[in-house]
C-alpha cells in the first residue's frame, strides 16, 4: 500500500453514482463536451442505494396515482403539487427519449415500461375524497386522460386481484390513468454511466469515499478522498461539487461546512417490501395501485400493490412498510443519526420530533409488526392474498429533511431540497420522494442556479432545448404541445400510448 497522495484538477466533481449525478453528469458534458468530470462513489457499483430498483418505488412518480400529492383543505383539493410533479416527469420523459434518439443509452425495453397508473379507496368519506380529487385533476389538460369509476364491474376489469373477494354492495372508487410507466432507476441509472464513462475528460471512481471537504480562499474546493480498496489517499481540487449521494449527502453537507448548510437535519426511515413469490399471481396483476396512507405515515409509506419491471423479470410488490434505523444509507452505519447531530441542527432536530409525535407513534407501530399483521395490511388490498405466496423483503433508506423555521423551531419536509451556495460552487440534494422521477428538472435548476452565466449563452439554450423541447415553457396550459411531446416520447421509449 502506497503513502503518496494522488492530486488531480477538475472542473467538476459529482459525489454519489445515483440517478442525480448521472442526470448532471450527462446535461453537463451535452452542454459543454470539453467539460472535466470526476465521479466518486462509495460502493462497487452504481444506483445500489436509493436508485436500485428495490429501493425506489419505480413508479415513475407523476402524481397520476399517489394521493399524498393532492391534499384536502377546507373541503377541497389542492392540484397544484400533483401539476408541478406531472409537469417534471413530462420533462425527465424528453430528456430520456432524446439520449434514447441520441444512442446515448441502450434500448428503453431495459429501463421503462407502460403500465396503468391507479388511486383506490373504499368506505363513503374516501370514495368522495376520490371523487373531488379526480374532478379537481381532470381538468387541467396533463390529467385529462383520467378516468373515475365506482362501478364494481370496471373496477374488476381494471385489476380483478383488488376486486376479488369483495362485496359488490360496498362502496369502492378508483380512477385510472392508462398512461402511467414503470421505471427501473436501478437499469436507467446504470445504462447512463455506462455511456458517460466513455467520453473524453470523465472518470468513475467507485469504493472510493469522500473525507474531507474544505473551501478554498479562491473559492475553489478541495475534497480529500479515499480508496476504500487500497487505502490510498487522494486530493481532487475542483472549481464545483455536487452532493448526491442519498442519504450520505447530509453528513457531507455538514463536512463542507458552508454557511446555507447550518441547520438541516436529517430523519432516516427504513423500508421493507411484501414480494409475491407466485408467479401465477404476479401474472394476475398489471398496475399500479396507490391507497391511502396511514395517519402520521411519511409519504414514501403510502401502501400500493405494484407491478414492476425487474433484472428483466415482472415482479408484484406490495408495501413498502415503514421503519426506524439510524442508518442513512442501506449500507450505512448505525452512528449515521447520532453523528450527524451538530450544535446547529439539534434544535430544528427536536422541534421538528416534537410536532411530528403521530409520525413517530407510526414508526413504532411498523416496527413491531408482525408477519400476520403485515399480511391483514396486504389483505386490505388483496382480500384472497396466502401467506405462503409472499415473503417480506428489505427497501431502501430514506432520510426526510429537517430545517430551520421560524415559526415551528423546526419542520420535518419529506420533499426533496437542493441547497446550493450563494458563490455556485457547491450544490448538495437532500430528501427523497419524488426524487428520481423529477431527476432532470431538479437538476437543470440547479444548473440555473450554480452556472448562471452560462445558462445564458445561446448554445446552452439552443441545447437545453434540444433535449428537452418543452425547456423554458410549463405544459399544463399548453394542451397541443403537452399531446405533441407526449406522442413523441412515447414512440422513442416504445411505450403504449
Amino acid at each position: 500500500m502506497s503513502d503518496k497522495t494522488i492530486r488531480s484538477n477538475t472542473e467538476v466533481v459529482l459525489i454519489g453514482a445515483g440517478i442525480m449525478s448521472a442526470t448532471l453528469g450527462l446535461i453537463l458534458k451535452e452542454l459543454q463536451p470539453d467539460l472535466k468530470i470526476e465521479i466518486y462513489e462509495r460502493l462497487d457499483v452504481a444506483a445500489a442505494e436509493s436508485s436500485d430498483a428495490w429501493n425506489n418505488a419505480g413508479t415513475g412518480h407523476s402524481a397520476f396515482c399517489e394521493l399524498n400529492y393532492t391534499p384536502e383543505k377546507n373541503g377541497s383539493i389542492d392540484p397544484k403539487k400533483a401539476i408541478s410533479i406531472a409537469e417534471s416527469f413530462e420533462v425527465s420523459r424528453q430528456f430520456w427519449s432524446y439520449l434514447v434518439q441520441q444512442n446515448k443509452i441502450t434500448s428503453p425495453d431495459n429501463f421503462i415500461k407502460s403500465v396503468p397508473h391507479m388511486s383506490f379507496v373504499w368506505g363513503e368519506k374516501n370514495v368522495d375524497y376520490l371523487k373531488k380529487r379526480f374532478e379537481a385533476l381532470q381538468k387541467n389538460p396533463i390529467f385529462k386522460e383520467m378516468v373515475f369509476s365506482t362501478d364494481f364491474a370496471q373496477l374488476k376489469e381494471w385489476m380483478p386481484l383488488v376486486m376479488e373477494g369483495r362485496d359488490a354492495t360496498d362502496k369502492f372508487a378508483a380512477t385510472s390513468m392508462a398512461i402511467g410507466t414503470d421505471v427501473n432507476f436501478g437499469e436507467l441509472t446504470r445504462s447512463m454511466f455506462n455511456y458517460l464513462g466513455k467520453l473524453d475528460g470523465v472518470t468513475i471512481h467507485f469504493n472510493h469515499e469522500v473525507k474531507k471537504l474544505k473551501q478554498r480562499e479562491d473559492k475553489s474546493w478541495r475534497i480529500k478522498i479515499t480508496d476504500l480498496a487500497t487505502g490510498q489517499t487522494r486530493k481532487v481540487y475542483t472549481k464545483f461539487v455536487f452532493i448526491g449521494a442519498g442519504g450520505g449527502s447530509l453528513p457531507l453537507l455538514e463536512k463542507a461546512n458552508v454557511a446555507e448548510g447550518k441547520g438541516f437535519g436529517g430523519f432516516p426511515v427504513s423500508g421493507q417490501w411484501l414480494k409475491c413469490t407466485n408467479p401465477e399471481v404476479i401474472l394476475q396483476h398489471q398496475a399500479k395501485v396507490y391507497g391511502k396512507a396511514s395517519v402520521g405515515a411519511p409519504p414514501m409509506s403510502v401502501p400500493h400493490i405494484d407491478t414492476r419491471m425487474i433484472n428483466g423479470e415482472r415482479a408484484l410488490l406490495f408495501g413498502p412498510f415503514a421503519g426506524f434505523s439510524t442508518r442513512f444509507l442501506k449500507n450505512g452505519s448505525y452512528m449515521d443519526l447520532p453523528l450527524s447531530i451538530k450544535t446547529d441542527n439539534i434544535m430544528p432536530m427536536l422541534a421538528a420530533g416534537y410536532h411530528n409525535i403521530p409520525l413517530t407513534k407510526y414508526l413504532i407501530e411498523q416496527v413491531r409488526q408482525s408477519p400476520k399483521d403485515r399480511m391483514n395490511a396486504l389483505r386490505e388490498y388483496l382480500p384472497n392474498a396466502k401467506s405462503k405466496d409472499w415473503k417480506l423483503e428489505r427497501a431502501g433508506q430514506r432520510v426526510q429533511v429537517i430545517k430551520k423555521d421560524e415559526k415551528e423551531g423546526g419542520i420535518l419536509e419529506f420533499g426533496t431540497e437542493v441547497i446550493n451556495t450563494d458563490d455556485g460552487t457547491l450544490a448538495v440534494l437532500l430528501g427523497a420522494s419524488p426524487g428520481a422521477s423529477t431527476a432532470v428538472s431538479i437538476m437543470v435548476g440547479l444548473i440555473g442556479k450554480c452556472f448562471k452565466d452560462k445558462i445564458k449563452i445561446p448554445e446552452w439554450d439552443e441545447k437545453l432545448k434540444a433535449m428537452i423541447p418543452s425547456y423554458g415553457q410549463t405544459l399544463n396550459d399548453k394542451p397541443e404541445l403537452l399531446s405533441e411531446i407526449r406522442k413523441n416520447t412515447a414512440a422513442t421509449l416504445k411505450l403504449d400510448n
